[in-house]
């Protein structure tokens, strides 16, 4: 009986195949056109979705200059699944703020952010409206993206392997008109190794003028920027919450990003605490980490004398950025240069303030 099956099935398969070779036969000539009608139908499709998405969502037209600016921007998949609108952010980048460190606590936003960012770009130079109040892309020749921890079994590649392997590919592959989005590099060696490597990938992608979104554990990285006018750091806060019949403190994640470097120290343990981890574990954790942090070198004192360079640098940058792409009106203009005038002489007084506390 099995035989018969098996014959049977051949005998369906030789029929199956007689009747396509005749149907090509006959259409062949023809192939062409339905080609054309294929490739129709495809981006009928395809607007048609662009059209029914933006009807249904807040997304606005995106415009294309040299600077990718969103204002209020979300992430399009996490808005469809959790079925309310997501908390919105602001992202700047130009040639002038071309690296952008992002640094938060486990749990806090660092990596959907960053896959939100490249989610948009890629809907934007697709035709795509994009989910943001407004929204402006430089259009880039390639996305390079550096995200997760798994390794890989198919090519014998451990986790940090697998890091380097991606990494070398975007160095040798990435220009200036490239996005760069690298989430959590060097976690896989020891943390000496490991900021090490962050920090010669991030001046080696420095030189590149690429846009880059570097999110990392390393607080150490957030002190580039005193070498590098064009690196700017940004965070995602965080609220302590007590409440009265509780001893310890929770973090309450608010996923919103700010300017400047995390202040929050041993976020770690505080979502290990979350977990189903032992307090007594937790304990002894608590007690190494502050002997270690005695062991830490104190942080380097910045230079007033780089804090007023990079306050130049900052101002030339806006006022060329103003010259290629501003429309204001003359009042508007005017406007907006003394804002910046003011934003210049309030960071020349910080660098003497930190000159004369140095004294």
């Amino acid at each position: 009986m099995n035989e018969r099956c098996q014959e049977s099935l051949r005998e369906i398969y030789h029929m199956t195949y007689l009747i396509v070779c005749k149907l090509l036969s006959e259409i062949y000539e023809h192939i062409h056109c339905l080609y054309k009608l294929s490739d129709s139908v495809s981006m009928l499709d395809m607007l048609q979705s662009f059209a029914h998405a933006c009807t249904l969502s807040d997304y606005v037209r995106p415009e294309f200059t040299d600077t990718l600016a969103i204002k209020q921007g979300w992430h399009p998949v996490l808005e469809k699944v959790h079925f309310e609108k997501p908390v919105s952010n602001d992202t700047y980048i130009t040639e002038g703020s071309n690296f952008i460190i992002i640094t938060g606590p486990n749990m806090s936003g660092k990596s959907t952010y960053l896959k939100q960012i490249a989610l948009s770009q890629i809907m934007a130079q697709m035709g795509s409206f994009v989910p943001a109040e407004y929204s402006s892309f430089r259009i880039a020749e390639q996305i390079f993206t550096r995200i997760g921890m798994d390794d890989d079994i198919e090519t014998n590649s451990s986790t940090f392997m697998k890091e380097m392997k991606e990494v070398t590919y975007i160095i040798q592959n990435a220009n200036d008109r490239s996005l760069i989005i690298i989430d959590e590099l060097g976690r896989g060696t020891s943390p000496e190794e490991g900021i090490g490597i962050c920090y010669a990938v991030c001046e080696y992608i420095l030189n590149l003028k690429a846009f880059t979104l570097f999110a990392t554990h390393f607080l150490e990285l957030c002190q580039i920027d005193n070498l590098y006018p064009n690196v700017e750091n940004n965070y995602f806060e965080v609220q302590h919450v007590r409440s009265s019949c509780e001893i310890r403190e929770k973090i309450a994640y608010t996923y919103i990003l700010s300017k400047g470097c995390t202040e929050e120290k041993n976020y770690g343990l505080k979502a290990a605490e979350v977990s189903s981890l032992p307090l007594s574990i937790i304990l002894d954790a608590k007690k190494l980490v502050t002997l270690i942090d005695k062991q830490m070198m104190k942080q380097q004192r910045t230079d007033p004398e780089i804090l007023k360079e990079k306050a130049m640098y900052h101002l030339a940058n806006r006022l060329i950025q103003t010259a290629r792409n501003s429309q204001l009106d003359p009042d508007s203009l005017r406007t907006y240069l003394k804002g910046l005038k003011k934003k210049y002489e309030t960071d020349c007084i910080a660098s003497e303030q930190v000159a004369a506390d140095a004294r």
